[in-house]
């Protein structure tokens, strides 16, 4: 997603590469999923995964496509007002757009355990895995209202932490950490199956974590030069 102060000050300063770029980007589509709607049952039901994806990460798509657009025309009109207006849609719908496209890759019905590096890096900041997992799920069920839990890493202490992000904030823009395990904790995650007992969703869901995705995507943090 594009910085939303830079694309302003692009604007103000009358600077047109930045609509020649916007003017190319392809549109944002639904990724497929790795597997059937229905594979993650128990955990998942096969009725919340086609709603979930089909439904609502489809809705942030179209209208993170249509924020897209109004940018370009606002910057080719150099409409400042109209550039700022729109940060909301862009944060919130890409943001739902990015978040989503990670949930769906940290999921698998196929068992899979963190790899060396992912363990050593989580028994560094946490003591043990079972700590991690207590400390993540207790952030992750905090959350007040809508959002998400994130495991994430900081490049710079070589470091992994647990953050929280409210409605659809992503990580990386909104904290620095980059992302390699996210929990979505909105009611349409979960509800229809779990109800009001989200401690139990977050529970669950650990038995259905892709962990050679998300040790995949640390290895690709710590060495960026070489993916």
């Amino acid at each position: 997603m594009l910085s939303i102060g830079r694309t302003i000050n692009a604007a103000v300063s009358k600077c047109t590469p930045i609509a020649g770029l916007m003017a190319s980007r392809a549109k944002h589509s639904l990724p497929d999923l790795r597997f059937d709607y229905k594979a993650l049952e128990p955990i998942i039901s096969g009725e919340i995964m086609e709603i979930h994806h089909s439904k609502h990460h489809q809705t942030y798509v179209t209208n993170y496509n249509k924020a897209e657009e109004q940018l370009q025309e606002a910057l080719e009109k150099n409409d400042t007002t109209k550039i700022i207006s729109l940060q909301n849609a862009l944060r919130f719908n890409g943001g739902g757009h990015i978040n989503h496209e990670i949930f769906w890759q940290n999921l698998t019905p196929d068992k899979t355990v963190p790899s060396i590096e992912l363990n050593e890096a989580i028994g560094a900041a946490f003591g043990n895995f079972d700590d991690f997992k207590k400390e993540f799920s207790s952030a992750t069920v905090a959350v007040q209202g809508s959002g998400w839990g994130w495991l994430g890493y900081n490049r710079k202490k070589d470091r992994v932490y647990i953050a929280t992000c409210l409605n659809q904030d992503p990580l990386e823009a909104t904290t620095g950490l980059i992302p390699l395990l996210g929990i979505d904790v909105w009611e349409h995650a979960y509800y229809l199956q779990y109800k009001n007992v989200r401690a139990n969703y977050v529970d669950a869901l650990f038995d259905v974590v892709n962990w050679d995705d998300v040790s995949a995507r640390l290895t690709k943090a710590r060495n960026p030069e070489t993916n």
